[in-house]
């Protein structure tokens, strides 16, 4: 570190400057002392120079060495010029001056002008310093973010308040077909259809009105060969002072993973539609075929009781009236199975009186007061719809049976213009929910899990509340737009159950 400074003090010596400054200082010294020295150096004293008088000429060559040292050295170079100076003048000042107090004043004008001088030079100095230190962070970051941008793995672009194009990545070749050159100057509309286009000015109008859009949203542009291509979107707005000046866009290409989940979806609908039709048949059969045998059955018993009551066999009677008693409970919970199946109200008389079959059932089985409430005329559904939602609830309600320890539970329908919500509220002791759906099937909870999935299927949404002691609430909300907007059947038609 010694060395250093020692090697920079050296070639601060042998610069130019400091010869140049040197130079001054040697010329102030016979004009400071021009009495002693100019005869001496066969100089004649000149009364002034330039227009200044000697004085004048005197304190300008002490200062402009100073001033000189300072500027280009530095601070401590400047106050070592003033010494220097200082060292100059005080003899002068002291021993020679007739007037030596307004010699002393003079030196010390000379001294404190060039201190101050050299005061704003070092300001001046670190004021330069950190504005080139900013402008280098600023440099570097640049440069960091150009790479970032242009090496992204998502296509990122910048566009101004018109809609142009003013930047863009690498990565967004890939999903325009464009070159990033290409794409520079383009206005975006050329990429998006009419219900496209309106999304994004309603997403510009949400970001010009302060709004931050966290969650990205999707967004389908046409590509330069014409095909379609599902972009995922995140956007921003750009300011500048206060003042918008542009938007960035970071896109993700999710065209093949949407391919992927229509088809996942389809398999999944095939599958749903698949099972509940084996349910269908299942209860068919248990109905028309097992049912029949068990009546059967039961009747046969009840006329070989009634034949041995009368031959006094009181044996034989009681036995079978036993067996009869076991019959016509098994044919009993047969029908409940078969009801459980794939419940036979709802095929014939719709959505509302089979909810209602369901809350009835909770209080007739688990002594649960349940009731149905409607606010809004409920929409014709298709048939696949109205299954899936009545599932959603019977897994609902099964659950409120099994596990709330609840003394009420509420199904409620409401119908906003575009909306259908079902809301299933207990006010059982409530359950922890596992942080993700995906945590569902780790944790067992597999109803939950098909109740998700039931609900995504028909285009909507399932949220799940619980506290502990502090009940349960189901809500699904789906779209109405998808559904057929005629009004349900005489037996569809609002009711609402009674407490008892």
């Amino acid at each position: 570190m010694e060395q250093r400074v020692r090697g920079r003090l050296l070639e601060a010596v042998r610069s130019v400057e400091f010869l140049a400054a040197i130079a001054m200082f040697l010329v102030a010294i016979p004009l400071h002392y021009p009495e002693q020295l100019m005869p001496f150096l066969e100089i004649e004293a000149p009364s002034s120079v330039l227009g200044l008088e000697r004085l004048a000429l005197e304190r300008l060559f002490l200062l402009l060495p100073i001033t000189y040292l300072g500027f280009l050295f530095g601070m401590k170079a400047g106050l070592t010029g003033s010494g220097l100076a200082l060292v100059i003048m005080l003899p002068n000042a002291l021993l020679i001056s007739e007037y030596r107090a307004d010699a002393l004043g003079e030196v010390g004008g000379v001294v404190a002008a060039g201190a101050v001088i050299n005061v704003g030079f070092e300001r001046l100095r670190r004021e330069r310093e950190r504005r080139r230190l900013v402008g280098e962070k600023l440099r570097v970051s640049e440069e960091r973010y150009r790479e970032i941008f242009e090496n992204a793995h998502d296509a990122i672009w910048l566009q101004d308040m018109q809609g142009r194009i003013t930047m863009a990545n690498k990565a967004c070749a890939e999903i325009t077909g464009y070159a990033p050159e290409e794409l520079v100057g383009m206005k975006v509309r050329r990429f998006l259809t009419e219900d496209p286009l309106n999304k994004a000015r309603e997403i510009r109008r949400r970001l010009l009105a302060g709004e931050t859009i966290d969650e990205p949203y999707e967004q389908e542009i046409m590509k330069r060969d014409g095909s379609p291509a599902l972009l995922w979107l995140t956007p921003s707005l750009i300011t500048s002072q206060g003042w918008p000046t542009g938007f960035q866009f970071i896109a993700r290409d999710i065209t093949e993973q949407a391919h992927m989940q229509e088809n996942l979806d389809f398999y999944l609908q095939q599958v749903t539609r698949a099972q509940e039709h084996e349910r269908q048949r299942i209860a068919q059969e248990l109905h028309d075929e097992t049912a029949q045998s068990l009546m059967l059955m039961a009747q046969r018993l009840d006329s070989l009781a009634s034949s041995a009551n009368k031959r006094r066999n009181k044996d034989v009677t009681a036995e079978l009236q036993e067996v009869r008693g076991t019959t016509i409970e098994a044919l009993m919970e047969l029908r409940r199975l078969a009801q459980d199946l794939r419940p036979r109200i709802l095929d014939d008389m719709g959505l509302v009186p089979a909810l209602e079959w369901l809350a009835d059932d909770l209080t007739q089985q688990d002594g649960i007061e349940a009731r149905v409430e409607v606010d809004g005329t409920v929409p014709r559904m298709s048939e696949e719809g109205q299954l899936l939602l009545f599932r959603i609830a019977q897994e609902a309600l099964r659950n409120v049976g099994k596990h709330s320890g609840a003394s009420e539970a509420t199904l409620s329908l409401r119908v906003d213009d575009d909306r259908l919500e079902m809301r299933v509220v207990d006010n059982g002791h409530g359950f922890t929910l596992p942080k993700a759906v995906g945590d569902l099937a780790a944790t067992g909870k597999l109803g939950l899990l098909g109740m998700h999935e039931r609900a995504r299927l028909l285009g909507g949404t399932l949220d799940i509340r619980s506290e502990r002691h502090g009940g349960t609430t189901v809500v699904v909300e789906l779209p109405v737009s998808v559904m057929n907007r005629q009004v349900p059947r005489a037996g569809s038609a609002r009711r609402q159950r009674p407490a008892s």
